[in-house]
């Protein structure tokens, strides 16, 4: 099973974007890097970025859209830094920390998908997933919002970008 790596703060950032997103889907990019050890990946949060759901119409409920030029300037900080953006971030609005059928088609593999359920405007759960190479479904990622600080082997390091 894979694991996301990202501090108690980062994880905190993100609930309080979701929190205060609600009733509307928040959304932001995970910039870190990601480690391979045999049939295991790790990704390390280094930084996040909230980003502003861009969707226009009355679907913010349930679904989001990052600025394309957002995405652009996270890719060029992210390699500026020798990093990568391993993932996405977004809430799930009195639903369950699962990705949906939406999720799924337009998710990549390869790439950490974070998502937070609020219910009622109070967190209830965070969970993380990568999408399997053939597109069919999400495993979930162990999150570990402790382990920050651990050593994450980079030797054999793989761009997600």
């Amino acid at each position: 099973m894979n694991k996301l790596v990202l501090s108690p703060r980062h994880l905190q950032t993100i609930q309080q974007h979701a929190a205060m997103t609600y009733p509307e889907e928040c959304c932001g990019i995970l910039i870190g890097r990601r480690a391979e050890e045999g049939d295991t990946a790790t990704g390390v949060v280094e930084r996040i970025l909230s980003a502003n759901n861009q969707r226009e119409d009355a679907s913010r409920h349930n679904r989001y859209v990052i600025d394309p030029q957002t995405v652009l300037a996270a890719h060029k900080e992210a390699r500026a830094t020798g990093a990568d953006v391993i993932g996405y971030y977004h809430s799930h609005p009195d639903c369950p920390a699962v990705p949906s059928d939406f999720d799924r088609e337009h998710a990549w593999p390869g790439l950490t998908y974070l998502i937070v359920s609020v219910e009622k405007g109070k967190v209830v759960d965070s969970r993380s997933w990568q999408l399997t190479d053939d597109r069919q479904r999400f495993a979930e990622e162990t999150l570990d919002p402790a382990a920050l600080g651990a050593e994450v082997p980079v030797a054999h390091n793989r761009r997600a970008s």
